[in-house]
């Protein structure tokens, strides 16, 4: 199925409402007409202009002869019967006989120039009002007779109401324009509205970071890009489910080499024990020596490396509660101190003497403070310096050596899994590692998330 376009809604829009405004005039005239025609309406006695010409001349004809009485109530009669029309006589000398009503300004003596004047003001058929004039009887000695309409009285009931075609003609047009109007905004806001519904649902993610699919409501532009958006989702899901089955894949490939690989080293130390029973020279216990520090070492790699997967994976046991971080401190150090000082280290250690409590877990801090004292002994060894430093104001712990720095060059300088499985330790239980590192001596810094002013920073 062809998608509707919204252009194509809206040009049609545009089209109905140009075919629609020359249809709404003769339309109206239609609805107009038809009301009125159904309608009786009384005859309007002024619409005959001719008749009433003639209708004057021949009562003016009448009433010659007639004494100023009689021509009085024969126009008194023809007032009530024409009452919006106004009526005069004047005589043969030029008086002004009779005014209906009396407020006609009219003189009360006519002379020659002035009634040429009016005759000449009152004649044309544009003339307002409209004016007869007739002479009284066959002799014009007798005076003449005047009426008097309106022009407006003398318009048909049908041109009165034609009079107000123009407003109706207004309104319709701005009746089309404002439907017009308002379809359009109907027509945008809709339009708006699935916009902000689309940007809804991409500014507010699911648990797992990625937008839900939003329904296509109709096969327009939006409709397109509404399914674009759930394409996308789509992708998005299924390369997230990728890189889950892969990281769990590797994290598996991890686990299993570490534990295949501690078997043939655990072999390879017994073999190399047995062995210096066997060899009485120096060079070749020099060599035993040798291969059981690198199979140590190799065996503490791969237990950093098993237990970094347990880590990233949330698989590594967890137990916090509080643990007097002093007390520990001061074990991890113990245990450490015959090694550093085997090694020829100087080891500087500053406790205080109160307890200090913090929330961790005790076996989690030891295998912290166990790789960062191996980390000392390994990188640092040039510097013969290992200071221990706990803060009781602050509650920070500072360890620090004298070695080359991080940048710098050292012998057992490797990829720092271990820094790694602290600063993953320390972020789980709620605390900070900061490395501060120069050329003369690195500072690892522990201390509370927030607390401390205490960032992750490498050096």
């Amino acid at each position: 199925m062809k998608p509707k376009s919204l252009q194509g809604r809206y040009l049609l829009i545009i089209l109905l409402a140009l075919v629609l405004m020359p249809i709404t005039f003769p339309l109206v005239s239609v609805l107009f007409h038809i009301p009125f025609s159904m309608q009786e309406h009384d005859p309007n006695l002024y619409e005959d202009s001719e008749g009433m010409e003639s209708m004057w001349k021949k009562e003016g004809e009448q009433l010659g002869g007639r004494t100023d009485e009689e021509i009085n109530e024969r126009l008194r009669e023809l007032k009530q019967k024409y009452n919006k029309a106004s009526i005069f006589w004047v005589d043969g000398q030029g008086s002004t006989k009779l005014k209906l009503p009396e407020q006609i300004k009219v003189p009360a003596q006519w002379d020659p120039l002035y009634t040429i004047d009016f005759m000449k003001t009152n004649r044309g058929l544009e003339a307002d009002p409209y004016t007869v004039v007739s002479f009284i009887g066959s002799r014009k000695s007798e005076g003449f007779m005047v009426i008097q309409v309106p022009r407006g009285e003398m318009d048909t009931e049908w041109e009165k109401v034609s009079r107000s075609y123009d407003y109706y003609y207004l309104i319709a047009t701005f009746a089309v324009l404002g439907l017009f109007l308002f379809v359009s905004w109907i027509f945008f806001y809709r339009i708006r509205q699935r916009l902000l519904r689309l940007q809804e649902a991409m500014d507010k993610p699911a648990d797992g970071g990625i937008p839900l699919p939003i329904a296509i409501e109709k096969k327009d532009e939006i409709g397109q890009l509404e399914g674009a958006f759930n394409r996308m989702i789509d992708q998005l899901e299924t390369g997230r489910q990728r890189e889950r089955e892969e990281e769990e894949l590797r994290r598996q490939l991890i686990a299993n080499l570490s534990h295949d690989l501690r078997t043939p080293l655990t072999t390879i130390r017994g073999h190399a024990y047995s062995l210096k029973k066997e060899i009485t020279s120096e060079k070749g216990r020099e060599s035993l020596e040798l291969i059981d520090n690198k199979v140590s070492y190799l065996g503490q790699l791969i237990e950093n490396l098993l237990s970094y997967t347990l880590l990233t994976s949330g698989k590594y046991p967890y137990n916090p509660e509080e643990t007097d971080i002093v007390r520990l401190v001061k074990t991890s150090a113990a245990a450490w101190y015959p090694v550093f000082e085997n090694e020829g280290f100087e080891l500087d250690i500053e406790l205080p003497d109160k307890s200090i409590y913090w929330d961790i877990d005790g076996q989690w801090m030891n295998r912290i403070l166990d790789n960062l004292f191996q980390n000392i002994l390994r990188h640092a060894a040039q510097g013969k310096y290992a200071g221990v430093l706990l803060d009781a104001e602050k509650e920070i712990l500072l360890i620090k050596d004298k070695g080359p720095g991080m940048t710098g060059e050292s012998a057992g300088k490797g990829a720092g899994i271990g820094l790694s499985i602290a600063a993953l330790m320390l972020k789980e239980m709620d605390f900070d590692l900061q490395i501060n590192s120069s050329s003369g001596g690195t500072e690892m810094v522990i201390g509370r998330k927030g607390d401390s002013g205490i960032g992750h920073k490498d050096g």
